[in-house]
């Protein structure tokens, strides 16, 4: 898990719909409500996206499996 921080797993299980892909289009979706001065919260989002981007779909599926786990651990 630690290729997330805590923040950007806090986004993750706000926005996760499922699939790696439907969370990609949720966060980007999300960001297009940001006011201007939301510049953190935007550069938060970009890195998540990025690393989702770069990873694939059975890794996602891992760390979305663990962070279920760890919720109702």
């Amino acid at each position: 898990m630690s290729k997330f921080t805590v923040d950007e797993i806090n986004l993750i299980c706000i926005y996760n719909n499922g699939t790696r892909v439907g969370l990609i289009t949720e966060l980007s979706e999300m960001q297009t409500h940001l006011e201007q001065d939301e510049t953190e919260l935007l550069e938060l989002i970009q890195k998540v996206v990025v690393k989702l981007t770069n990873m694939s779909d059975e890794e996602f599926n891992n760390i979305a499996r663990e962070l279920i786990a760890d919720f109702w651990g």
